[in-house]
């Protein structure tokens, strides 16, 4: 039986006139690159003026879980870190959301979570992906 639905704490005020981009993670720890990927393309939609919401499902929730990135992740010479990606992101104003239900399965609490990051349903997702002027998934 699976676990029960969680509340959704992300806000749902949507304009119609934003121009909402939405990148759908699903890599984490297994794989560092693809998650490093969402990051960086979230960062370019944000500085191309784009409301920009990081969606986290299952692997991707690990990385926005505090201290996970320190204790998983090797830093590579030449390449950018999950944490340089995610301060980047973070600073050009990319909104972090992750799935409520993914955390229930994970017994993830939003305390857990980076500060800033939101918990969002399901639901919170289909909207945002049905209002977006664009999607990409990694």
């Amino acid at each position: 039986m699976s676990e029960p639905f969680v509340k959704d704490s992300a806000p749902s005020s949507l304009s119609e006139e934003e121009d909402i981009f939405i990148v759908l993670c699903t890599s984490g720890f297994e794989n560092i690159p693809s998650a490093r990927s969402a990051l960086m393309f979230a960062s370019l939609a944000a500085s191309a003026n784009y409301r920009t919401i990081l969606f986290c499902v299952q692997g991707a929730v690990d990385i926005m879980i505090k201290g996970a990135i320190e204790k998983n992740e090797k830093p590579q010479p030449g390449v950018p870190t999950l944490a340089q990606r995610l301060d980047e992101a973070r600073e050009l104003g990319v909104e972090i959301q992750c799935c409520s239900q993914t955390m229930a399965n994970k017994k993830i609490t939003g305390e857990d979570l980076i500060p800033g990051v939101q918990v969002a349903g399901a639901m919170s997702l289909i909207e945002l992906v049905n209002r977006a002027k664009g999607t990409l998934s990694f």
